[in-house]
C-alpha cells in the first residue's frame, strides 16, 4: 500500500514525507507543473527516485484534485492513507484565495479520496479553526468555536468541519499549534510569526549591550511547535489502530506568553531581554470601538506596517523551546534575514549618485570622500581653500574615481547659496549631503563670559551654515522623491561633556532639526542620519596638545561609520558609550553631573583658553590617562 500527499513539497510536507518514506511504501505527491523541479531537488535530499516519491500532476482549485482519469484508476485501491496538508496559510492572503485553497481544496481531497478508495483521510487543520475561543479549547470541541471573522480562522474551522460532515472515508483530524523551524537544524522556508521580532532584536543587540534591562509587553500564549516534532506526530498517530474520527492537537502542553518567547529569543540572539514586561490585559479598560477607532487612524497604520515589516501527544514529547530557540535563530540570521538580499555595498547606493562632503580636504571629510569615489560616487569636494581640495581631488583621481571642486565657506550664507547653485547647475541634483564641517572650541564657560563671540561662530558654521545647505538641496531631492541628508554631530550632545558649551549647543540644535525634519520628509523619500561623532584624530583637535595621549578614531575609522550611515540609513548612529550617556542623564542626572563635574576638574582648560600664555604641554597624569581610557572617545 502506499501513501498520498498533498502539499508534500511544502514546508510540514518535506519533513512527512520523509518520515514515511522510512516505512518503505512509495509515496505519491500532488504537484503543479511549477513545482515538478522543487520536488526533483527534495527528492535530492530524501535520497530516494522517480520509484519511491512519483509526482501526481494536479492542482487544489480542482475537482478530484484535477488528477486525470487515468491517473485515478491507476491509484484505484492502492493508496491507505491520504496526508491533505495543502492549504494557504498566510494569513494575509486575500478571503477569495483562502477560500478556494482552503475549503474547497478539502472538497476536492475528500472527492478525490473518494476515487481512489483511499483508506485513511488524515487533515491537516489547524489551532486557527478554534478562532479566538477565550479558553482551553479541547481536542472534542468544535462547534465552540468564536470569533471567526477573519478568513484564515473562518476558512480553516470550514475546511476542518467538510472533513468531519462529507468525508464518507474514515478521517483523522490534526491541528498543529504554530509551527516554526527544525529543532535541530533552525531550518525554515519562509519569514513568519515570531520571526518577525527578529529584525526587533537585532537591532537592540546592536544598540545596546545584553545586560542592560528593556521594558516590554507580556501578551497571550502563543503556542510554537519545531515543525519535526509535528511531522513526526503526524506520521506517529496515523499509524496507530482505533483512532479513526478523532481530533488530535499536535501542541506544546506548556505555551509560553510572547514576552517569554522574546526573551527567550533575545538569550539566543545574545541582545537585552526585557526585565519588565507588562501585561496587555492592562488596556482591557479601553472600549473596543476606541481601540478599533485607533488602529483605523493611518498613523497608527503606518506604524503597525512599519514594525511588522516589520497559536494527545505526550507532555515529554515536545521540545521546550529553549532547547531549540537558538538554532531557530541562528537559521534565520544566516539564510533568511532580509537584510541578506539587500545589496549593502557601498557603491549599491553611491555608483554615479551626487555626493556633497564638506570640510573635504583634510580629516574625515577627506577620508569620506576617497572611499566614496573608489565605490564610484560623483563626489562634490568642499572647503574653504583650493590648495587642499586640489591635493584631494588629485588622490582620487589617481584611483580612477571622480571629484569636483568647490570652495565655499559653510559659516557664510550667500557662499552656501552660491554652492548649491553651482551644484544643481552642473549636476541638476544632490543625492546625499555629509554635513562634515564644524568647528569646535574647548573652553569653559568661565573662561568665555567676555566671548560670545565663541557662540556665535559655532552656531554659524555648525548649526546656520549645515541647515542652509540643507534647505538649498531639499528642492531638488522633494523633486526626485529621494535623497540623504547625513549630519556629523557629537558624542558630546549625549555626553553633555563639560568645556564644550559652544560647540555642543551648536550641534544639538542640528540635531533636533533633523529629528524634526525626518518625521516630515520620511514619506517623501528622504533620510536624515545624525552620527555622534567620538573624538577622532583630526586638524580640529590638533590644538589640544593632551589629546595626542587620549584614545581616539583615525580619519578613516570614522568615514567607515559614514559609509555605515549611508549603506543601512539608520536615524542616528552613535558608540554604546554615547548611548549610555544619554540613558544616564535621563535616569540619574544628578549622579551624572558629579561624574562630570569631577572629570571637568580632571582636565582643566588649555593655557591658550585661560587666555593665558602657553607654555610646555604637561603630561597626563596617571589618573588622567585611567579615566580617558574608561571614556573611550569623549570630548574632556
Amino acid at each position: 500500500m502506499a501513501y498520498f500527499v498533498t502539499g508534500g513539497t511544502g514546508f510540514i510536507g518535506r519533513f512527512l514525507v520523509d518520515y514515511l518514506l522510512k516505512r518503505g511504501e512509495p509515496v505519491y505527491v500532488l504537484v503543479r507543473k511549477s513545482s515538478q523541479k522543487k520536488l526533483a531537488a527534495l527528492r535530492e535530499q530524501w535520497g530516494v527516485d522517480e520509484t519511491q516519491v512519483v509526482a501526481v500532476a494536479g492542482d487544489l482549485a480542482k475537482p478530484k484534485l484535477g488528477v486525470s482519469e487515468a491517473e485515478l484508476a491507476r491509484l484505484k485501491g492502492k493508496i491507505k492513507h491520504i496526508f491533505h496538508l495543502a492549504a494557504v496559510y498566510d494569513i494575509n492572503a486575500s478571503a477569495d484565495v483562502q477560500e478556494v485553497s482552503n475549503i474547497e481544496g478539502t472538497r476536492h481531497a475528500i472527492g478525490f479520496a473518494d476515487a481512489v478508495n483511499a483508506g485513511c483521510f488524515h487533515h491537516v487543520s489547524s489551532i486557527a479553526a478554534a478562532g479566538l475561543y477565550d479558553g482551553t479549547f479541547r481536542e472534542d470541541m468544535f462547534e465552540e468555536a468564536e470569533d471567526l471573522d477573519h478568513p484564515y480562522f473562518r476558512t480553516k474551522h470550514v475546511a476542518e468541519g467538510v472533513v468531519r460532515n462529507e468525508c464518507k472515508r474514515p478521517w483523522r483530524v490534526y491541528r498543529p499549534g504554530f509551527v516554526v523551524g527544525h529543532s535541530q537544524t533552525g531550518f525554515i522556508d519562509k519569514i513568519d510569526g515570531p520571526y518577525y521580532f527578529f529584525r526587533l532584536i537585532q537591532r537592540m543587540r546592536k544598540m545596546l549591550p545584553p545586560w542592560v534591562p528593556t521594558i516590554g509587553i507580556e501578551g497571550g500564549r502563543i503556542n510554537i511547535v519545531p515543525v519535526d516534532f509535528v511531522a513526526s506526530a503526524l506520521d506517529h498517530l496515523a499509524h496507530k489502530k482505533g483512532l479513526d474520527g478523532r481530533c488530535f492537537h499536535l501542541t506544546d502542553p506548556a505555551p509560553h506568553r510572547i514576552g517569554e518567547v522574546l526573551n527567550i529569543f533575545a538569550k539566543a540572539a545574545h541582545a537585552p531581554q526585557m526585565s519588565m514586561r507588562i501585561n496587555a490585559r492592562m488596556f482591557g479598560f479601553i472600549p473596543a470601538p476606541i481601540l478599533y477607532g485607533i488602529g483605523s487612524l493611518a498613523p497608527v497604520k503606518r506604524m503597525i506596517r512599519a514594525v511588522l515589516k516589520d497559536l494527545g501527544i505526550p507532555r515529554d514529547v515536545v521540545p521546550h523551546l529553549e532547547t531549540y530557540a537558538a538554532k531557530l535563530w541562528d537559521y534565520w540570521e544566516r539564510n533568511l534575514d532580509p537584510e541578506l538580499f539587500i545589496d549593502r555595498s557601498l557603491a549599491g547606493r553611491v555608483k554615479d549618485k551626487v555626493v556633497v562632503v564638506t570640510g573635504a580636504s583634510s580629516g574625515i571629510g577627506k577620508a569620506t570622500a576617497l572611499k566614496l569615489a573608489s565605490a564610484g560616487a560623483k563626489v562634490m569636494l568642499v572647503a574653504r581653500g583650493e590648495e587642499k581640495l586640489l591635493d584631494t581631488r588629485t588622490e582620487i583621481e589617481a584611483s580612477g574615481g571622480k571629484a569636483w571642486i568647490y570652495t565655499c565657506d559653510v559659516s557664510d550664507m550667500a557662499s552656501c547659496d552660491a554652492l548649491v547653485g553651482k551644484v544643481l547647475k552642473d549636476h541638476q541634483a544632490c543625492d546625499f549631503l555629509i554635513n562634515n564641517a564644524g568647528r569646535s572650541i574647548r573652553r569653559g564657560i568661565i573662561n568665555s563670559l567676555d566671548r560670545f563671540h565663541d557662540f556665535e561662530r559655532t552656531m554659524q558654521l555648525n548649526y546656520f551654515g549645515a541647515l542652509r545647505l540643507i534647505m538649498g538641496f531639499l528642492p531638488p531631492m522633494i523633486e526626485q522623491k529621494s535623497g540623504h541628508i547625513i549630519n556629523i554631530s557629537s558624542i558630546g550632545v549625549l555626553s553633555n561633556a563639560p568645556r564644550f558649551s559652544a560647540y555642543v549647543a551648536s550641534k544639538s540644535a542640528l540635531d533636533s532639526f533633523a529629528a524634526c525634519a525626518a518625521s516630515e520628509f520620511l514619506d517623501k523619500g528622504i533620510n536624515f542620519t545624525t552620527i555622534n561623532m567620538p573624538l577622532v584624530r583630526t586638524p580640529m583637535i590638533a590644538p589640544t596638545k593632551m589629546y595626542e595621549s587620549i584614545p581616539t578614531l583615525s580619519p578613516e575609522e570614522a568615514a567607515e561609520l559614514v559609509v555605515e550611515a549611508i549603506v543601512y540609513k539608520p536615524v542616528r548612529i552613535a558608540t554604546r558609550l554615547g548611548i549610555f550617556g544619554a540613558v544616564a542623564h535621563a535616569v540619574a542626572p544628578k549622579l551624572t553631573q558629579i561624574l562630570l563635574n569631577t572629570a571637568f576638574n580632571m582636565f582643566p582648560d588649555s593655557a591658550a583658553a585661560a587666555g593665558k600664555k602657553a607654555g610646555e604641554p604637561q603630561p597626563l597624569t596617571a589618573e588622567q590617562m585611567a579615566f580617558a581610557q574608561l571614556t573611550q572617545g569623549i570630548h574632556w
